[in-house]
């Protein structure tokens, strides 16, 4: 799907739908619950001329909407002839556990007022078989959690977004003026080569070319970059996966004017380059 197409959350009743929306809002996606389905194309129309201001967008449309069955498929074939791309993305889940599930909330079943809550899962079942033949995507929800259903989710639909949902702040500082409160990792660098006893460059911080390139050309500097930035990209998307917005990063030297300064440096252009939103922070740098 591309982009900016549009995705269609539909399928069993009790098989995740309003659990899948929140993944989709957590995501930054533009969600709207029970649209009846003869809307979709009204929608999909305003949305195409939205020029980009909703540039993601979930619909979620199940038989609680008036008239879901009649006028779904149709409302799919005009999408399909305004040439709009879209995605069906459906839900299910076996028998057995959609009556656990409607049990233990005490819910009815919008299709069993008059018989079983099986009855009504197998009429629903039987009435969707068309729409789940054009979905993009099933999902069986038997097994997951709402947890597990948002964590597949996002690591279906989220790509470069989802790691637009933390933020990355970099500090670098001087270990004899004291840790970073709220620091959440802390990276030691006072082993590398130190440019404060080169006359020339003591005046100098880690932001000027001369600094970087005395700092950088060491192999010890180089290994250990490229362990910092493997440690730091393992991190992330499990850091991700626990919902943690905010990550700070402390990076410490002696005195935190030249070798913290250009790793962190480093390390927020690395990151930027992965799609990250990062921020750097120089503490010390004027000490």
């Amino acid at each position: 799907m591309e982009e900016n197409g549009l995705i269609i959350i539909t399928g069993l009743s009790g098989a995740g739908k309003s659990e899948a929306m929140h993944a989709f809002e957590d995501l930054g996606f533009f969600c709207i619950d029970n649209l009846p389905a003869n809307l979709i194309p009204k929608f999909a129309e305003l949305y195409s001329q939205s020029g980009g201001k909703v540039a993601r967008a979930v619909l979620v449309v199940d038989i609680r909407s008036r008239g879901f069955f009649d006028s779904l498929l149709e409302a799919l074939d005009a999408l399909e002839e305004m040439g709009l791309d879209y995605e069906i993305l459906f839900l299910e889940a076996s028998d057995e556990v959609l009556v656990r599930r409607f049990k233990e909330t005490r819910r009815r079943h919008p299709l069993a007022s008059e018989g079983s809550i099986l009855e009504g899962i197998k009429a629903e079942r039987r009435r969707l078989d068309q729409v789940r033949g054009r979905a993009s995507r099933i999902i069986d929800t038997s097994t997951l959690t709402a947890r597990q259903l948002k964590e597949k989710i996002q690591n279906i639909y989220g790509g470069e977004h989802q790691k637009g949902r933390i933020s990355i702040a970099i500090i670098s500082f001087g270990f004899k003026y004291g840790l970073p409160m709220d620091a959440d990792l802390v990276f030691d660098c006072r082993f590398l080569p130190n440019p404060h006893y080169v006359d020339a460059l003591r005046p100098l911080t880690g932001q000027d070319e001369r600094v970087r390139e005395y700092v950088l050309k060491s192999p010890l500097t180089r290994r250990f970059q490229q362990k910092l930035h493997d440690f730091v990209t393992f991190l992330l998307p499990h850091y991700l996966e626990e919902g943690k917005a905010q990550l700070v990063i402390g990076i410490g030297c002696t005195g935190g004017r030249h070798r913290s300064v250009t790793l962190a440096d480093e390390l927020a252009a690395f990151l930027r380059g992965k799609g990250y939103n990062v921020s750097v922070e120089h503490r010390d740098i004027e000490q």
